[in-house]
């Protein structure tokens, strides 16, 4: 299990960009962290994974647990050795390597190489197109190919906590519901925790388990995914349809009405 209590985040001691994060990730369920771009959203998984490092960020306050084990102040490469893996925004693939070779440095750091074959097996079982592609170079794969190597990368690292960040980014709507079927039925079949960020908010619901609403590096909304679906405020502002039914337009909103906390 996951916990972040109370977490706050600043770059070069500067600039704040977490408020007091508090979230939970229970083992085997599918969490969403929902909201607009600069939310501090993709922070808060690079808070988790050990990255921000790599980036000048720190955690100034409160703490992040896993499985009762406190990870905040360990590096990336122990907090992976743990089985948390984030698959990077944008795409991230090594151009010049094939499909394969890129899956398989997702297991670099595994020793049993049984295991790492019957793992390469079991994502071209979720991702066929990847094994049609496994000796084609990366770097010339389609926008949605690239996606799902970089899934299937984090998947051969036998994660026990799987961080997907932005999966549906600048793909065409039936490639986002390929991959994310491809998600649940991993979720199902190997029990594996997932924290998602996404600005698509209804593919992510209809996903998770369990939701987080942030704006401006605070949790201002949470609840399970049939709650925050059903929540008026929710639907208009973030999946774009009024309490009527219609669609919202964005430029128009001036004003959202919310319950006191989510200021």
């Amino acid at each position: 299990m996951l916990k972040l209590n109370n977490i706050e985040v600043s770059y070069l001691n500067v600039v704040k960009v977490l408020h007091g994060i508090s979230i939970s990730v229970d083992d085997g369920l599918v969490v969403a962290l929902l909201g607009a771009n600069g939310a501090g959203k993709t922070t808060t998984l690079k808070a988790i994974s050990g990255l921000l490092r790599v980036e000048e960020g720190e955690i100034t306050d409160g703490t992040i647990e896993w499985d009762g084990i406190r990870i905040d102040r360990k590096n990336a490469v122990d907090i992976g050795k743990l089985g948390i893996v984030q698959a990077l925004e944008g795409r991230r693939v090594f151009e010049h390597l094939s499909a394969e070779e890129n899956l398989l440095v997702g297991a670099f750091s595994r020793s049993s190489v049984q295991k790492v074959k019957a793992d390469l097996k079991m994502v071209y079982g979720y991702f066929p197109r990847l094994e049609e592609l496994k000796k084609n170079t990366a770097g010339y794969l389609s926008g949605g190919e690239q996606q799902m190597l970089v899934i299937g990368r984090a998947m051969m690292a036998a994660p026990r906590l799987m961080m997907l960040d932005e999966p549906s980014l600048g793909l065409a709507p039936m490639i986002v519901e390929q991959i994310y079927d491809i998600i649940r039925k991993f979720n199902k079949e190997r029990s594996t925790s997932i924290l998602l960020v996404e600005q698509n908010v209804r593919v992510a619901l209809n996903t998770a388990h369990y939701g987080y609403v942030m704006e401006n590096g605070r949790v201002v909304l949470d609840g399970s995914a049939d709650y925050l679906k059903g929540r008026e405020d929710v639907k208009e502002f973030y999946i774009g349809i009024s309490a009527s039914g219609e669609k919202k337009s964005y430029k128009e909103i001036k004003h959202y009405k919310r319950r006191k906390r989510w200021l």
